[in-house]
């Protein structure tokens, strides 16, 4: 008897209810997860929110509207109102995928695509750790799909969305001039782009993002972004070798990223072959020449362009971060399987699907138990930043008599009191002044700070660089926190002192 699991025959049938079933399902898991196992926030996700307290415009982070709605989130629903904000732009990310597929491909193809997405983010993208990269991620998608209703199924009304995403993406990326330079050159070297030439909606949009570019070269050189390093990289005697290396390093990395949608591929492909037998059979018209060079294009150039600028600039990441550049992965493997899919070990498929999106949700507890046992180490999630909050800002105020304001020191250490101690302080990146402009000398001198390190006995004197740049800071008995899991793990111990408020006449001040 030929037997077809239940999701296939959802895939047939119900292709837009299986799409929301997978999606919600992820969403709910990667919110539970934070919000049960988490004490601490993810490293990137307390430093965005330590810097979206202030609502900046000026600083050496880039464009902001990230840290700005991750701030909003965090006020009005606290840490679950932020992984709930990264879990709304996956969402968001899958439905302008699943949209712009069953434009292209039909619905089941579409549903199809989001359902390999899963085995790209398990590896990828950890959107539990909101930032500039997850934001841009929905909002390149949605530029995709408003794209493609513009300009490949002609609906003019779409340039004005077109244009609202992208001008959204240019304040929230710094890859966003690279993906949308992408975008582009596709309009200029294909036919059906040049034709929107004639288009008076699309001359709207031209001039919306190009006012917006505007602000998006200020912010970037806010952010101390420039291109002279880029140059001297390309003449450097002997470079090429290095820059070419580590752009493979880079193609390398995102090629990994794909692991778990290569091992459902390779399943639904039906290897490794144990018996032969009828596989279902999953149809579809032919997709236009077009719909399948926007896809392939925007699949692969994109990943080149920010690895390649990557390379010339010096870093060490692509540009933007990498979960933008994953967008049309599964979309792109689904138009080049052609339009007959056999889905083969069709059970262990659908388990294989499950245990992505499951198995990674069940190691972070027990990770997060055994590790301190096993190594002698922790993840960040497991530091105490709720009892660290409290008990540095009750400090202050006994010995002050005033809330904490302002907090520096150890970045990780003094992002985390920002972010539990109940009076929101600022944090003051003493290592660099352009991470925090907010923060002055004269604000310090009025309102006293309390200035954190990681210490590795009862030794109250601070780390050399912390005395060098608060020489009046008074250094207290570092305090031992109790760890959620302390295992082998030393006391975990940390050194502080306080920057008194200092009347109108002192000079109690960081240099």
């Amino acid at each position: 008897m030929f037997y077809v699991p239940l999701y296939i025959e959802g895939l047939r049938s119900r292709p837009l209810l299986v799409f929301w079933l997978a999606t919600l399902a992820r969403a709910a898991v990667w919110i539970a997860v934070p919000m049960v196992f988490y004490s601490a926030p993810p490293s990137e996700l307390a430093r965005v929110l330590a810097i979206g307290r202030e609502f900046p415009l000026e600083g050496d982070f880039g464009p902001p509207l990230a840290y700005w709605l991750a701030e909003v989130a965090f006020r009005v629903a606290g840490l679950f109102g932020v992984y709930a904000l990264s879990q709304i732009c996956v969402i968001a990310t899958y439905w302008s995928v699943f949209a712009l597929g069953r434009a292209i491909v039909g619905a089941t193809h579409a549903a199809m695509a989001v359902l390999l997405m899963v085995g790209i983010f398990v590896f990828a993208v950890p959107t539990a750790n909101f930032g500039p990269p997850i934001l841009a991620m929905a909002l390149w998608a949605a530029v995709l799909l408003f794209y493609w209703r513009a300009v490949g199924e002609g609906r003019r009304q779409y340039w004005y969305a077109l244009a609202g995403a992208a001008s959204l993406l240019l304040i929230t990326s710094d890859a966003a001039l690279i993906l949308l330079g992408a975008l582009v050159m596709f309009t200029a070297m294909t036919e059906r782009g040049r034709a929107t030439a004639d288009i008076f909606e699309a001359w709207i949009a031209a001039a919306v993002l190009i006012a917006v570019l505007f602000v998006h070269f200020l912010l970037l050189e806010r952010a101390g972004v420039i291109f002279t390093p880029a140059f001297e990289r390309l003449r450097g005697a002997g470079i090429a070798g290095a820059n070419t290396t580590l752009w493979l390093r880079l193609l390398g990395a995102l090629v990994l990223a794909h692991a778990g949608l290569a091992v459902l591929v390779v399943l639904a492909s039906g290897r490794p072959r144990l018996r032969v037998g009828p596989a279902p059979a999953i149809l579809r018209t032919p997709a236009a020449p077009f719909a399948v060079t926007f896809v392939k294009t925007f699949a692969l150039v994109p990943a080149l362009l920010a690895t390649i600028v990557a390379v010339l600039a010096g870093y060490r990441l692509p540009i933007g971060g990498t979960a933008p550049l994953l967008v049309l992965s599964g979309l792109g493997i689904v138009v080049s399987a052609g339009d007959r899919i056999e889905l083969h070990h069709q059970r262990i498929l659908g388990l294989a699907w499950v245990g992505l999106l499951l198995v990674p949700a069940i190691f972070v507890p027990i990770v997060i138990a055994v590790l301190p046992w096993t190594t002698g180490t922790e993840l960040n999630v497991a530091q105490p930043a709720g009892a660290m909050g409290r008990f540095f800002a009750e400090s202050f105020a006994r010995r002050t008599g005033h809330p904490l304001a302002v907090v520096s020191g150890d970045a990780r250490i003094a992002e985390l009191v920002a972010l539990a101690a109940p009076s929101r302080p600022s944090v003051y990146f003493d290592s660099d002044a352009a991470h925090s402009p907010w923060v002055s000398a004269e604000t310090i001198r009025e309102k006293g700070a309390v200035v954190v390190w990681w210490a590795a006995d009862t030794d109250p004197a601070p780390p050399p660089e912390i005395k060098a740049h608060f020489p009046d800071l008074v250094p207290e008995v570092p305090h031992s926190f109790a760890r959620p899991v302390r295992g082998t793990l030393p006391p975990l111990l940390i050194g502080w002192g306080v920057i008194r408020p200092a009347p109108a006449s002192g000079s109690t001040a960081p240099h």
